[in-house]
């Protein structure tokens, strides 16, 4: 489907297509392509054609069928996580928030999208049920862990997704496969119904063609949810009303922390004419410190993977999902029921955050880490109070090769390196595509540029980012 949400939606109002006529051709794609790619892991087009049946094209996305990353629930559909514990007899009782903001502005969720097993990984190479490949390059990964939701996108065999961003699962997979990823800020979408991970640093975003059809999906997900005590009351701005505006007179910061070694140099290269490119639309580009930057990944994989470790408790053989055969007592149940459903990555990080929150360890490890959390989030305040975005990559290099770090759990989180301190300071943060480059015997691989904002400043964020789109 090579046409945009936005021009999608003025065929549909025009009646040169329809709802059904959409998802009939998405499933044709699905079917044609999606054996190379791996992006789904299932799609329901029945349940979708009788939604379509009664789409009313009246509402800001009527008829328009959105892709699902798979651990956001959906009533009635498979809400696996990419895990074994979830895959075989879990359907969802129930509509996440960002499901039912969707189906109130008139779109139609169409199909699960793969990730890494419980969102943990940056390549959708953790997933136990299927490796999905990068639609540039079959022999590379998507980016993780919304990879499936990126290489839909990417692969024209979704209109739009739905992804979620704990540490850059939107926003790095956007820029492996040239598509537009958006983190909104802490607290501006509600998170009810998303299986947790991390749950001071998960956010529902939309991946998406263009930046216009990002601040569309937007639009309709925002806004305040009772029934998530972190959401917040604070007004929706109309995303749309300055989306073309450009950056003339806008203060566009640089940090020297992001510009380091171990950038590839077709990334920097890309990333530096977009930078130019703003600048010659009147931007006035200025380097900025961000000085606690080299402590990002640190505190990150002690807070991740300690919330981690408590919100996967709840996966325990009793409740739902997979249960062991057998087993000799309450405790052996326990035991065997989450060795037998968790995946290598998802084990290691409960280990770890088991170990970070335990007794004479807590203070070591998780209070001092949340301590830097707050001056990583004091940088990016200071730095907004001079500037009114920042610029830099969102990964260090582009897509590598599928396996290339499977044995190298440490380098694979060195990947997001760029993209998790603004999870840490819970603001928003955006992938545009801004080139493609030669990396490690592969051509013509995506590169993305990241465009950081102050909490609750995605219109702004939206703006410059209709600029940088290239």
């Amino acid at each position: 489907m090579s046409a945009s949400l936005t021009a999608l939606r003025r065929q549909l109002l025009a009646g040169e297509t329809s709802p059904a006529d959409l998802l009939k051709s998405l499933a044709a794609s699905i079917t044609k392509r999606d054996s190379t790619t791996g992006a789904y892991l299932s799609h329901d087009l029945e349940t979708a054609l009788a939604e379509a049946a009664t789409a009313d094209l009246s509402l800001p996305l009527g008829g328009i069928p959105i892709a699902i990353k798979d651990n956001l629930n959906v009533l009635g559909q498979p809400c696996s996580c990419g895990s074994r514990f979830l895959a075989k007899n879990y359907r969802a009782p129930y509509d996440a928030t960002v499901i039912t903001k969707l189906r109130a502005a008139g779109a139609i969720p169409f199909g699960r999208t793969n990730l890494d097993e419980f969102a943990m990984g940056s390549a959708t190479e953790n997933s136990a049920l299927g490796t999905t490949r990068n639609p540039h390059d079959s022999s590379r990964i998507p980016g993780g862990s919304s990879g499936g939701s990126a290489a839909a996108v990417a692969d024209r065999t979704a209109i739009a997704a739905l992804g979620s961003d704990t540490g850059g699962s939107i926003r790095q997979p956007a820029s492996h496969c040239g598509v537009v990823g958006l983190k909104p800020s802490y607290g501006r979408v509600s998170r009810y119904g998303l299986v947790a991970f991390a749950s001071s640093l998960d956010q529902i975003g939309p991946l998406t063609q263009t930046v216009e059809d990002a601040a569309r999906i937007l639009q309709a997900i925002a806004g305040h949810d009772p029934k998530d005590s972190t959401s917040l009351q604070a007004p929706v701005p109309d995303y749309l009303a300055h989306l073309n505006d450009g950056v003339r007179g806008m203060k566009l910061g640089v940090p020297r922390e992001y510009f380091g070694e171990g950038i590839d140099p077709g990334v920097r290269r890309n990333v530096e004419t977009a930078i130019q490119s703003l600048a010659a639309q009147g931007a006035e580009i200025i380097e900025i410190s961000l000085p606690h930057t080299q402590h990002a990944v640190a505190t990150y994989y002690v807070i991740a993977p300690a919330e981690a470790s408590s919100n996967l408790s709840r996966f325990d053989g009793i409740r739902y999902g997979h249960r062991t055969e057998k087993p000799n007592d309450i405790l052996d149940l326990y035991r065997r029921s989450r060795e037998e459903g968790f995946g290598p990555e998802v084990k290691r990080r409960i280990i770890l955050g088991t170990y970070v929150l335990s007794s004479g360890y807590y203070d070591a490890y998780y209070s001092r880490a949340q301590k830097v959390r707050t001056l990583i989030r004091r940088d990016f305040e200071t730095a907004f109070q001079t500037v009114d975005a920042i610029l830099s990559p969102v990964a260090p290099t582009p897509a590598r090769r599928l396996g290339a770090l499977a044995c190298d759990p440490l380098h694979e989180y060195l990947s997001d390196i760029f993209t998790l301190s603004a999870n840490l300071a819970g603001i928003p943060g955006i992938s545009v595509p801004c080139g493609t480059t030669d990396f490690d015997g592969g051509t013509n691989l995506p590169v993305g540029l990241q465009i950081l904002g102050p909490h609750l400043g995605e219109a702004k964020l939206l703006q410059i980012a209709q600029a940088a789109q290239i």
